[in-house]
């Protein structure tokens, strides 16, 4: 197998290198919109930042979205208008950024999301809500495994809903870009979801879209299946729209979400 090939999601979808800059747009003018609050340290580094968007009256509770990009591109400032739907139903949202590879490994980007979560749980009260895509997925169903997160923060945590999410490392080590993430077996096995246990109270949802690479619907699949909770496959949807529907309020999957 080409795992660099199986791996590629911008080289098999339509129009690819218009996606971001739309991303980019759409999210600085619902920032503007909502009157977010930029930049909110979470630690010490320049990456270390989060925004914050917030419902009119108090929030139902907390909700925290964490962008993909395979640990390596983008920042928080393109994915604020993935909030729309979060806010439209009463919740705050929370976006964080954090380092990218080759500059620090997976681990500790999995610390850093998690000093994000607890910040911004410091700001919020009420239940928690993580959503991630992609690399994101894989970094919010590492914070409901056992061990990762505070018992004060972890407790509050409702529903994680991993969206076409990286589950199991190890295929990676066999694709160029390992030569920034640096993987190796025993990082692997840590950090990959499929070899974690999820807190009991937590609902899982994985998603992902019936159009995408196979090895992301494997990936679904197999965490799925390691943690028996549900998956959904989102018809007609790619890795790149699939997560239109959290800009949506009337969407099914943000209904879902949000329950």
């Amino acid at each position: 197998m080409d795992w660099d090939d199986a791996y590629a999601n911008a080289a098999h979808i339509a129009g690819a290198e218009a996606y971001p800059p739309r991303w980019a747009e759409e999210a600085a003018a619902f920032r503007e919109a909502t009157g977010a609050e930029i930049d909110l340290p979470y630690g010490d580094g320049a990456r270390h930042r989060f925004d914050v968007m917030r419902p009119k009256g108090t929030a139902k509770g907390l909700f925290v979205f964490v962008h993909g990009g395979y640990w390596l591109r983008f920042d928080k400032s393109s994915w604020s208008h993935f909030a729309r739907a979060a806010v439209a139903q009463g919740w705050a949202v929370a976006m964080p950024s954090y380092d990218l590879a080759p500059s620090v490994r997976i681990s500790e980007i999995t610390k850093q999301i998690g000093q994000a979560v607890c910040r911004a749980a410091e700001m919020v009260e009420g239940p928690i809500i993580l959503a991630g895509h992609s690399a994101g997925g894989h970094l919010v169903a590492r914070m409901v495994c056992e061990g990762v997160l505070p018992d004060s923060v972890g407790h509050r945590i409702t529903r994680v809903v991993p969206i076409s999410p990286v589950s199991d490392l190890r295929p990676l080590m066999k694709t160029v870009m390992n030569a920034d993430l640096k993987l190796d077996a025993a990082e692997c096995g840590s950090e990959s979801p499929v070899f974690g246990t999820p807190h009991a109270h937590v609902d899982v949802t994985v998603w992902v879209g019936a159009e995408e690479r196979p090895v992301f619907l494997d990936q679904a699949r197999w965490l799925a299946e390691a943690w028996g909770c549900d998956l959904f496959v989102a018809g007609g949807k790619h890795h790149f729209d699939v997560i239109d529907a959290l800009a949506d309020p009337e969407s099914d999957f943000a209904r879902m979400v949000l329950a």
